[in-house]
């Protein structure tokens, strides 16, 4: 059976709505688990399929993996197995997040090349080069990265773009290096954040984090600790951009609003009141919402996960708004389906231009990733009629209650099944 969602448009969200853990984080905080013998505790971790995902594949390298309620529990073994599982790791894309643990404990990993969202080529070499300078041998072999190292020596490494993921695997390797390692143009994620603050409570010293340049002092063995993942910023604007999309009023609670900054600050230019509150904030749009411009960069620039929101929020805008894709360059594949939807939408490039009309139209639309999907959902939200959206195992992998969260805004959404 596949399911598929159906959006009825009209209604206005509003209400409360609690945000989990963050998707980006918690499945690099269970690989990191790998870097410590012993129980490592990942708590506020999201109901999303990704996790139990990641679950399977610290188990393909003997871990003991214990899933309840919110929390995770990994133990790690003191010699844990080195090849992560194909059929695991092809999942999704997170997966590969376990090499620089692997190298840094193993000395050696093989990882088969991960799956995920279909967003656009993200290539490997910067993860590969980090751990070269670190001092491993690190290729492609029968459709795995394979890297193999006698010792890891501290280094200077300056990535070519800001790489979330090159940053935490060259990171991860990094603590159990000998000596100092500095990574120049690191992300500066609050993700990346928070797998610092876990590192160092498990012993590691690493100072930087939040900025350009992490500086990493190895040590020669880390311990177990319990950690709390941080809030889902990218789930929690999701739902700020609902709310002003649907002219609604939405408290946003669980996530800290200073990882929003430029988010609330284009909804703000589009006409919503948003209020910073101690654990989130609401948004309140009283009119149709402003045309905006948007451009994708890296943190601290406007998420390029939330580039479908931007856009199905341009289509109902009033005015012409120009969105700007820098970070994957197939994420542009949503704006067919939103023209499905009768949006006036046009791409050059990376660059889209949107211009807005008061009532989309209903129509079956596919997802061709997390964002994507909840993208179209928002848009159906705003159409006239029942819009069908297919492939919502996409949206299962990013958003927690997905459903039943919108349901309790006063959304008209209904999962159904059907045979596949």
């Amino acid at each position: 059976m596949s399911e598929r969602f159906l959006v009825t448009g009209g209604s206005r969200l509003e209400g409360v709505v609690g945000v989990g853990g963050a998707k980006n984080s918690v499945l690099k905080l269970m690989a990191a688990a790998l870097l410590a013998e012993g129980t490592t505790v990942v708590t506020n971790c999201p109901d999303i399929l990704d996790v139990p995902l990641m679950a399977d594949v610290l188990r393909g390298l003997g871990c003991e993996v214990e899933l309840t309620d919110s929390s995770v529990a990994i133990t790690t073994p003191a010699e844990p197995k080195y090849h992560a599982d194909f059929a695991a790791v092809r999942q999704f894309r997170a997966s590969v997040c376990v090499l620089g643990p692997l190298v840094a404990r193993c000395r050696q990993a093989v990882v088969a090349l991960p799956g995920g969202d279909a967003i656009g080529s993200r290539p490997l070499d910067m993860h590969q080069s980090g751990l070269q300078l670190l001092g491993a041998d690190s290729t492609i072999e029968h459709g795995c990265v394979v890297a193999r190292a006698e010792d890891l020596n501290g280094a200077n490494i300056r990535l070519a773009f800001p790489s979330v993921g090159a940053t935490e695997n060259i990171l991860m390797a990094a603590v159990l290096a000998k000596g100092e390692t500095v990574i120049d143009n690191a992300a500066r994620e609050p993700e990346i954040v928070d797998l610092c603050n876990m590192l160092v409570r498990m012993g590691a010293h690493i100072d930087g984090a939040g900025t350009s340049t992490l500086t990493i002092e190895g040590v020669e063995r880390l311990q177990p600790t319990t950690h709390r993942v941080i809030g889902d910023r990218i789930v929690a604007a999701t739902w700020g951009i609902a709310a002003s999309m649907t002219r609604g009023d939405v408290r946003v609670e669980g996530v800290n609003p200073k990882h929003l900054g430029l988010v609330l600050d284009k909804l703000r230019a589009a006409g919503a009141e948003v209020t910073p509150e101690p654990n989130g904030f609401r948004v309140l749009q009283r009119e149709r919402p402003q045309a905006v411009n948007f451009a994708t960069l890296p943190f601290p620039g406007f998420p390029t996960d939330l580039q479908p929101m931007a856009i199905g929020l341009a289509a109902v805008a009033d005015g012409t708004s120009m969105i700007t894709e820098n970070v994957f360059e197939a994420r542009f594949r949503f704006v067919e389906e939103m023209i499905r939807l009768g949006a006036d939408a046009r791409t050059d490039g990376h660059h889209a231009v949107v211009r807005g009309i008061p009532r989309l139209s209903s129509a079956p639309v596919w997802s061709s990733d997390i964002r994507a999907g909840a993208g179209l959902v928002l848009a159906g939200l705003c159409a006239e009629g029942v819009t069908e959206v297919h492939d919502v195992y996409h949206i299962d992998r990013g958003y927690p209650r997905f459903v039943e969260n919108l349901q309790g805004l006063g959304g008209q959404i209904e999962r159904v099944g059907t045979a596949s």
